[in-house]
């Protein structure tokens, strides 16, 4: 067989790829440049053409997540329409969409290790969609009382831990293996006692807020 060379139609993307599949089953640091080149079809050098390692390499797979996170973020978000809570849940449930439909750049985003400042471009990414969940949680904490408010980069990491809880107990492996419920209904209620603790959700009001 002929040795396998440079030439690749799309070498940096076919990389990509290779290494999404990769760390979606292995982890961050479970498989090596030489395997996502394997996977790739190209030598073992041809990698180095574009990346100067592994962490490099799961950089961009991280930068190009944010990027699709983001987008995903501001279509469910809908500049927080019909109503701020219910632009609010549907930004919590994009999440665990993101988090299924994407394994590999969810790992690389957020289990690997990088810094989402490691380089300008991905700290770009990473803020734009940050940017989405302090706007969600801006428009709906603004009805608590000044003096009550929480910090809205508080309250946004407090559902962000909660949604990024329930994609690692929960939404990973058999549905329903850990518990008898779907992480979107784990989701959506946890939501719900965190925004009545802040008093802003009664419960006999919750049906007509989502409406």
């Amino acid at each position: 067989m002929a040795k396998r060379g440079y030439h690749h139609g799309n070498l940096k993307q076919a990389l990509v790829e290779a290494a999404l599949t990769l760390i979606a089953d292995r982890g961050p640091q479970g498989f090596t440049m030489a395997e996502a080149a394997k996977l790739a079809d190209v030598s073992a050098a041809a990698p180095y053409r574009h990346f100067t390692g592994r962490e490099e390499l799961i950089t961009e797979l991280a930068r190009q997540g944010f990027i699709l996170f983001a987008d995903l973020l501001e279509f469910a978000y809908k500049d927080g329409q019909p109503s701020p809570l219910t632009a609010f849940e549907a930004v919590g449930r994009a999440y665990l969409a993101f988090a299924r439909a994407h394994p590999g750049h969810y790992v690389a985003m957020f289990e690997s290790g990088i810094s989402p400042r490691a380089t300008p471009d991905l700290a770009a990414a990473s803020q734009r969609a940050n940017a989405v969940l302090l706007r969600a949680a801006a428009d709906l904490s603004a009805r608590i009382p000044e003096a009550q408010r929480p910090p809205t980069e508080m309250f946004a990491a407090h559902v962000s831990a909660m949604s990024h809880g329930i994609v690692e107990l929960y939404a990973r492996g058999t549905p329903g293996a850990r518990a008898p419920f779907s992480p979107e209904d784990l989701l959506e209620t946890g939501i719900g006692i965190y925004l009545r603790g802040l008093g802003l959700l009664a419960c006999d009001t919750d049906r007509d807020e989502r409406g």
